[in-house]
C-alpha cells in the first residue's frame, strides 16, 4: 500500500490551522469559525479534533466539560514535513525542479515573484 503524500487529511489541515490561528480552541470555537464559510457538524469537528491529538500535532486540557486543544507542533516544523513529502514523491528529491514549478507557474503575481527573487538575494547575501 502506498504511503499518503500528506499524513493530514484535507479537513485535519483546515482544522489545525484554526487552531494554529486561535492559540488554543474548544470544539464549539472551531466549529463557529467553519461555519462562517461551509456547514459541519459539530460531532465532526469533535472527532477530527481528537484524531489530531491522537496523532501528536494537537494537545488538550480539560476545562469543565470541555476540551481546550492548543499545538503540540508549530506550522512551519509541519509544512517543512509536507514541503520534504512533496519534494520526495512528486519532485523525484529535487527542491530546484518544485521551485521552478512555483515561479513557473501563472497563480503568481509579480509581486510574489519581486519577493521570491528578494528571498533568494538574501539566501546568497549569508
Amino acid at each position: 500500500m502506498r504511503k499518503p503524500l500528506s499524513p493530514l487529511g484535507e479537513t485535519e489541515m483546515e482544522i489545525l490551522n484554526h487552531v494554529w490561528e486561535l492559540g488554543e480552541a474548544s470544539v464549539a470555537d472551531v466549529r463557529k469559525r467553519m461555519l462562517e464559510y461551509r456547514d459541519v457538524a459539530y460531532t465532526t469537528v469533535m472527532t477530527i479534533l481528537k484524531n489530531l491529538a491522537d496523532k501528536d500535532y494537537l494537545k488538550y486540557r480539560e476545562e469543565g466539560r470541555s476540551y481546550i486543544y492548543y499545538a503540540a507542533v508549530k506550522p512551519e516544523d509541519v509544512r517543512f514535513s509536507l514541503i520534504d513529502r512533496l519534494v520526495d514523491k512528486v519532485f523525484k528529491g529535487s527542491p530546484k525542479d518544485l521551485v521552478q514549478t512555483l515561479v513557473q507557474s501563472e497563480n503568481l503575481s509579480e509581486a510574489d515573484l519581486r519577493e521570491i527573487k528578494s528571498l533568494i538575494d538574501k539566501l546568497e547575501d549569508k
